[in-house]
């Protein structure tokens, strides 16, 4: 028998219970249910067919989540982008992708116009919320339709990956992806019905997606959006105002609200559990964080490829355990204290890139994803993450991670320096040496480039870093995370200026 992701996503809330909420804006789940049939009827009477892509490129709505539902509800492919996105980085989206539907609200049309003549592409683009727009316009002419069945392993939805180590790759997810999106919060977090759940992360960012919208409506749980982009002040007005059970952060947010002082005002808001991924969650900052709030952060691990958190720390060892419905094998049969590669497995994990043979054929096999992290294994079946293939490095004929480096140097720096990163380069003769490159918290210059100094002499001498720069920031990707394919050229632009 076939399957719908969308339909899956929706078979679960009782018809009153409030599925989505948006500033003063709610729905409820049998309003959902009727909004993404018309909505898949709307796609259908556009011309969509079975496996057809369509971008939805808008700030996070109510309206968002029933266009990009309705998309897999009618067949298609939906894929969510960033809206703040240049015209320079969307087209290469467009042109590979080979979209045949990009859905936008009405201030950012022009623009995308432009582009599509300029590409010379038959993509048909949707407005949204502009006087008389095609999109309502058909939406009132449409009738509700059933939804598309297809096999379990037919494309849903698409999730670019970040882009930390270089270009964006579309990930390709199957239907499957939304049997058990809500494993890691059930299981952990003991996710239900009543819950509401807030993730700071916007809905093209898999994180968000996946363990959020995904999650809470396979629960029938209230999910709560926000148009608006997150900074420190606006986490604490959503909580304040929507009282979540449950929030997603990721770990340079939690820090801003800890620097803020911010935090604090947390306490007593509704939150029973806190939830951060996307990137490593420093030891202070969880320390900081339980201490300010009262509230202990679980950390996972997660990628696009896999949608959910496949793994998670639940205490300040920093040592990961597998998540509930996941399957983990290691890679090669190597010594425990060798850094490996690790295989996962569960109903999450995508098909595969799109036209990336090479990496498809690296990082997937038989329903199984083989992420390019590196991992040591430790007694108890646990596992310490030990950064990228390309952060692990031989020194001195020893393993350093550029993890542990900036996890150590970090805790020395405390709240003294507001971004840190460090990076393998080749010296002038032909050795492995690491460079720090480091952003001093505003009137904390003095005392960060002490604290830094002596968490250096701290470390053993293989892991010390050979260069110091300080700079104004360090580049990060659309959704807030560190661009390490950057970092090699800012050290030899800073050596040279």
């Amino acid at each position: 028998m076939g399957m719908n992701a969308a339909q899956t996503l929706l078979q679960s809330g009782a018809p009153q219970d409030v599925a989505l909420e948006c500033g003063g804006e709610t729905l409820t789940y049998e309003a959902l249910r009727q909004g993404v049939r018309r909505s898949a009827g709307a796609w259908q009477a556009l011309g969509l067919r079975r496996g057809e892509r369509v971008i939805v490129m808008a700030p996070d709505s109510i309206d968002w989540v029933v266009a990009y539902l309705g998309v897999i509800w009618a067949g298609g492919v939906a894929i969510g982008v960033n809206p703040r996105l240049a015209m320079s980085e969307l087209a290469p989206i467009v042109s590979e992708s080979e979209v045949v539907f990009i859905w936008c609200e009405a201030d950012i049309e022009p623009p995308i116009r432009q582009l599509l003549a300029e590409l010379a592409l038959p993509t048909v683009l949707v407005a949204s919320g502009a006087d008389a727009s095609a999109w309502a316009g058909q939406l009132a002419r449409s009738a509700e339709v059933d939804p598309l069945l297809q096999e379990a392993e037919a494309p849903a939805l698409w999730i670019g990956t970040s882009g930390t180590t270089g270009a964006s790759k579309g990930v390709v997810h199957a239907q499957r992806v939304a049997l058990q999106p809500h494993s890691f919060a059930s299981g952990l977090l003991q996710l239900s019905a009543t819950d509401r759940l807030y993730a700071s992360s916007k809905l093209f960012f898999a994180y968000a997606l996946g363990n959020s919208l995904l999650a809470g409506l396979r629960a029938g749980a209230t999910v709560i959006l926000d148009r608006q982009w997150p900074d420190p002040q606006r986490v604490l007005e959503m909580v304040r105002q929507h009282r979540p059970s449950l929030f997603f952060c990721v770990p340079t947010l939690y820090s801003k609200m800890l620097q803020s002082g911010l935090a604090m005002q947390l306490r007593d808001c509704g939150i029973r559990h806190c939830v951060s991924a996307g990137e490593g969650l420093p030891g202070p900052v969880r320390k900081a964080w339980l201490e300010a709030t009262g509230l202990a952060i679980v950390s996972g691990y997660g990628t696009s490829e896999t949608m959910c958190l496949m793994l998670y720390c639940q205490d300040d060892s920093g040592l990961l355990q597998v998540s509930p419905q996941v399957q983990l094998r290691f890679a090669s049969d190597v010594e425990p204290a060798v850094p490996q590669r690790v295989w996962l497995h569960s109903s999450s994990v995508a098909l595969g890139y799109w036209k990336r043979p090479q990496a498809q054929a690296d990082g997937f096999l038989d329903g199984w994803y083989c992420p390019g992290d590196m991992f040591l294994r430790r007694s108890g079946g646990y596992l310490e993450f030990a950064g990228r293939i390309d952060d692990m490095l031989k020194i001195s004929g020893r393993w350093v991670s550029t993890l542990w480096v900036e996890q150590a140097l970090a805790s020395a720096a405390g709240d003294s320096v507001s971004q840190l990163a460090c990076v393998g380069v080749q010296t002038a003769e032909g050795l492995t040496a690491l460079s720090l490159l480091l952003v001093a918290a505003p009137q904390q210059q003095a005392v960060a480039r002490q604290r830094i100094q002596a968490g250096i002499e701290a470390l053993p001498g293989y892991r010390r870093p050979r260069w110091l720069h300080w700079v104004s920031a360090l580049p990060l990707t659309a959704t807030g995370k560190l661009q390490r394919a950057r970092l090699v050229a800012m050290h030899q632009a800073a050596l040279t200026a």
